[in-house]
């Protein structure tokens, strides 16, 4: 299936046009509002994108990573385009504490772009579900202040938590882990039934296709203006899908 035949919008970074996977353009017709109200965002939205060159994001990947959690956000950002640009609005990276291969918890094998030693500058940050390691601890700690996003998926949240950076802040997980969260961090205001939560800088999504919405926020957020939204009616709408079948994952 070709996302692009239905997931297209039209808006402007700075002076050029910019297309990008819409939240909208996922919806079904009876679920309009849906994601507005299971989303908690900031009043604080903006986010400006450098004058040249691109976004740089950084996927963090470790041992046991969950693939979804790994691949929604990836899928959003490698779909935002500017027509005729030279460059690409968002370049991703994975990174790691050491070179070498990563394996996920399903057996998907992974090689990491950069380790915390040689990572470039990073603009936004995703955590997904994984083991991680103190390493990823302490490299959190040093690029949350300068990233403009810094944002969990799932138990990715309690990396952040680990790392102090939740502190006195609202925040969700996977619902399976929603007590855990809380007992483990009781400063953090656990935050249920929602899909994500966004700060300023710190942002948390729930489980599995959370991350997907989180990441489309995060890209709205560089837009900075409303979206409009064509899409194909005879396309199917993926959140549709996904939703029947993962409602429940948040």
């Amino acid at each position: 299936m070709n996302k692009r035949r239905f997931l297209t919008a039209a808006a402007t970074l700075g002076a050029a046009g910019f297309t990008l996977p819409a939240v909208r353009a996922f919806l079904a017709p009876n679920e309009s509002n849906t994601l507005e109200a299971k989303g908690l965002t900031t009043q604080k939205y903006k986010l400006t994108p450098p004058a040249k060159g691109s976004i740089p994001v950084a996927i963090l990947i470790s041992e046991g990573l969950n693939v979804i959690d790994f691949s929604g956000p990836w899928g959003v950002f490698e779909s935002v385009s500017v027509p005729n640009a030279a460059v690409e609005p968002f370049r991703l990276f994975t990174v790691s504490e050491k070179a070498g291969v990563v394996t996920s918890g399903s057996g998907l094998k992974l090689m990491p772009d950069y380790t915390f030693a040689n990572v470039p500058e990073t603009k936004v940050v995703v955590i997904p579900a994984q083991q991680g390691s103190d390493a990823m601890i302490e490299w959190l700690r040093k690029v949350a202040p300068t990233a403009d996003v810094t944002m969990s998926v799932c138990t990715g949240a309690f990396k952040l938590a680990k790392a102090g950076l939740l502190s006195g802040k609202a925040a969700t997980t996977h619902h399976e882990f929603l007590d855990k969260l809380q007992k483990d961090y009781p400063d953090i205001q656990v935050k249920r039934g929602v899909r994500f939560v966004e700060g300023e800088k710190i942002s948390t999504a729930g489980g599995l296709t959370s991350g997907t919405d989180l990441a489309l926020r995060v890209v709205e957020r560089y837009c900075a203006l409303a979206v409009h939204v064509t899409a194909d009616a005879a396309a199917p709408s993926y959140f549709a899908f996904t939703r029947a079948s993962q409602e429940a994952a948040y």
